[in-house]
């Protein structure tokens, strides 16, 4: 009778949910992530999200028949509800109870995991007009709980909120070029476009017998306190992750031919300095 009453219950509640969810669940990863989270990784899910959250599964029922009708080969698609743990952060808040679709994938065996118990850490969205369901902010938006995780993913998340949090980069803007008095002297400063206008550039500065010295200026003017932005930063992941690998032709259209050539030359100092913008799941 529980188990008939639990059925019921369950179609009830797919019926209510939005067709789109119902059609297009994201796939879960049922174990620890093989691949580390990087930084950018974390900050793309981060923003992607409505909230940021610690949940463990109360329960996991299987799905078959119409409810699972497009669940990829060696998927299992399962109705998940969850007890919100804590809330990290994020747009929206949470009920403490809440619950979503997800293809899991099979083991080796072509067995389903035990879902219940498990501790997640989950990137989600808010269904509107539908409290308590969720869907995951990223196909890869969920994974096991661990406290390096959380800690890292907290930090990530202060830096999202802070007052003086980077704006995005949207474009790159117009370079100049302007030599020194001495032979091997010069001084590029490059203008990137923000979604809010706040003011960003690249400054290069050449000396002779020295190497190139580079910082970031999120303002007007270019002071002592410019500096390159510290590795898995906000800004750095703002620049990194955002720039083009190659100065684009419009940024130097006003320029000279040799100043056009300095300027693309000190805008890969940049791109090198950063390094790569490490992805270990699709940034979309």
């Amino acid at each position: 009778m529980r188990q008939t009453s639990l059925a019921i219950a369950i179609l009830t509640t797919l019926s209510a949910i939005p067709a789109a969810a119902q059609q297009t669940p994201r796939i879960v990863e049922n174990a620890p992530v093989a691949r580390q989270m990087t930084y950018a990784d974390l900050v793309a899910l981060a923003e992607a999200a409505d909230a940021v959250a610690d949940i463990e599964v109360t329960a996991a029922t299987k799905l078959k028949g119409p409810a699972a009708a497009g669940t990829p080969a060696g998927m299992q698609r399962f109705y998940i509800e969850g007890r919100l743990i804590a809330l990290l952060g994020g747009k929206k808040g949470l009920p403490g109870q809440v619950a979503w679709l997800a293809d899991v994938p099979l083991d080796a065996a072509n067995r389903a995991p035990k879902l219940k118990k498990m501790r997640l850490l989950a990137f989600v969205d808010t269904v509107p007009d539908r409290p308590g369901e969720l869907r995951l902010a990223r196909p890869y938006g969920q994974m096991m709980w661990s406290a390096d995780l959380e800690t890292r993913t907290r930090g990530v998340l202060r830096d999202l909120i802070a007052a003086d949090a980077p704006p995005h980069i949207t474009r790159v803007g117009n370079a100049f070029h302007v030599p020194g008095s001495l032979p091997g002297e010069s001084e590029t400063q490059i203008f990137l476009g923000t979604d809010d206008g706040r003011p960003v550039s690249l400054n290069v500065l050449r000396r002779p017998g020295e190497s190139p010295r580079w910082a970031v200026a999120l303002g007007e003017m270019v002071d002592d306190s410019a500096a390159p932005p510290a590795p898995d930063s906000l800004l750095w992941y703002r620049l990194a992750c955002t720039l083009p690998a190659e100065l684009p032709d419009h940024s130097t259209a006003d320029l000279t031919a040799d100043q056009a050539g300095a300027a693309r030359a000190d805008y890969r100092v940049v791109i090198e300095a950063l390094k790569p913008c490490t992805r270990n799941f699709p940034a979309g």
